[in-house]
């Protein structure tokens, strides 16, 4: 399962890690959507137009092995449900893995973000014509959990083995996978 699939560039990664993996690709924003429809695909994909907190009865509970969410939950108005939910759809003993732009907590890590979204995120994004999104691209990061908040609310959430990995390089600090699985009670 890919939340937050957007236009397939996560979806058409993980068949390159899974190359036979039926993968069931989710996301709100029809025109995202519409863009990876445009693309071909193997037998075995299928795409749904829907908001991850309104998925409860549209997709079969405990049938997913794993779940791949990138750059969603800080979007996301109630990730502590959309945790609930993706719980309830993995299989006794699924994995969770989310990727996502999340502060490690250190006045560093924040005084990093805001001088790259400062000094090439935002200047980038007003000569794209998009400034309001990039704008949000760094209040969202700032406002969201720090990383060892994510990772305590996958545990809360019933997620066990969280294992929290910082990006190298520049990123170290500011964007981390996270990845967790059920027990064998999901």
């Amino acid at each position: 399962l890919d939340l937050g699939c957007g236009t397939g560039a996560s979806t058409a990664a993980l068949l390159a890690a899974a190359p036979y993996a039926r993968v069931t690709a989710v996301d709100a924003s029809a025109g995202m959507l519409e863009r990876a429809a445009e693309k071909s695909w193997p037998e075995g994909v299928a795409f749904v137009h829907a908001p991850v907190e309104e998925l409860a009865g549209r997709l079969n509970p405990r049938s997913y092995d794993a779940v791949f969410a990138g750059y969603l939950f800080r979007n996301l108005t109630d990730p502590d449900k959309a945790l609930d939910l993706v719980r309830g759809l993995l299989a006794p003993g699924g994995r969770l893995a989310v990727h996502e732009y999340t502060l490690g907590g250190s006045p560093v890590h924040r005084a990093v973000w805001n001088a790259v979204c400062a000094a090439i995120i935002q200047p980038a994004g007003r000569l794209a014509g998009d400034a309001g999104l990039y704008r949000h691209l760094r209040r969202s990061v700032v406002e969201f959990d720090t990383a060892p908040a994510f990772a305590g609310r996958l545990r809360r959430a019933g997620f066990t083995d969280v294992r929290v990995l910082p990006l190298p390089g520049w990123q170290t600090g500011i964007t981390h996978t996270f990845t967790g699985r059920t027990g064998e009670e999901a």
